[in-house]
């Protein structure tokens, strides 16, 4: 049997990426804000936005995870969208993550940065007046491939999501074979070109054989329902990878809505109209599971 991949090497590769650009370290003004891991002389935060619309407890929470190559970064990319969620009831957070340009890590360290993230949230769920089986997690780009990781990875984790939000998420990061690949031959194949001329990079910046770290090849019927956004002209992760995602989740008998915007390229998200429509879908899609009311 032949192997295909599908994999963006501008996205492994890259520096800094667009979601990246944000200030460091960040300013935001929440309701609350906790560290939930020390490490390294680091203080790894959370920052909480609470519903605003009435007292709510035990209230449903979205966790997010920004973008920038596993090397640059800030939580303030979903500031926005937790401040949305907050309005209808909901918990928003946003969290910080050790990278590459600042700590010297490499993605599988940010990927335990996650966890713990959201482990910290499920134990002190009461706390912050969280329902503990209703929380989810979302994130772009990188930060997609760490919400991705979650809820495929670490799906039997007591602290797995219960929801995936992805924004252009990068989730194939290894080889694919024929049976489970229905994309065009010669997208795949150019791709496959570009993984093979830097397939040692790709394992030294990842820190693990990828196929470990990678969130398609780790979907099972376990994995949560997800919502996919992302753009026809995006040049760092191909959208031909979240068809593949999502087709997999399919094949699993998981629920995925994957949204597609035409002619959108990476991070279209951050700025209107983008933000409100993506935002508006997200709102829809935890209503249809009955997260919102």
């Amino acid at each position: 049997m032949s192997i295909r991949l599908i994999i963006s090497l501008s996205f492994i590769l890259s520096a800094s990426l667009t979601q990246g650009a944000q200030s460091y370290p960040p300013k935001i003004s929440s309701d609350s804000v906790h560290t939930y891991k020390s490490v390294e002389g680091h203080d790894l935060k959370i920052w909480v936005f609470n519903p605003t619309i009435t007292s709510k407890t035990n209230a449903p929470a979205m966790l997010f995870f920004f973008g920038g190559g596993w090397n640059s970064g800030s939580p303030t990319q979903f500031v926005k969208y937790c401040e949305r969620l907050s309005e209808r009831g909901m918990v928003g957070i946003v969290a910080d993550y050790r990278v590459k340009s600042r700590q010297g890590v490499q993605a599988k360290t940010c990927v335990e940065d996650a966890l713990d993230a959201l482990r910290y949230i499920t134990e002190n769920a009461t706390t912050l007046e969280i329902d503990p089986m209703r929380i989810g997690v979302g994130g772009a780009s990188s930060g997609g491939h760490l919400a991705a990781s979650l809820g495929t990875i670490h799906a039997s984790d007591p602290a797995a999501p219960k929801v995936m939000a992805l924004f252009n998420p990068a989730t194939i990061l290894a080889p694919i074979s024929d049976d489970l690949s229905d994309a065009p031959l010669g997208e795949l194949e150019k791709m496959n070109a570009l993984y093979q001329a830097k397939e040692e990079h790709l394992r030294a910046r990842i820190g693990l054989e990828p196929i470990e770290l990678s969130p398609f090849h780790h979907v099972a019927s376990n994995s949560p329902p997800a919502i996919i956004f992302h753009g026809t002209n995006d040049k760092t992760v191909p959208y031909e990878s979240a068809k593949l995602f999502a087709s997999q989740l399919r094949k699993n008998g998981v629920f995925v809505d994957l949204k597609t915007y035409e002619g959108a390229g990476h991070g279209f998200f951050n700025r209107e109209p983008y933000f409100s429509q993506t935002a508006e879908e997200l709102e829809a899609f935890l209503l249809g599971l009955g997260w919102l009311e």
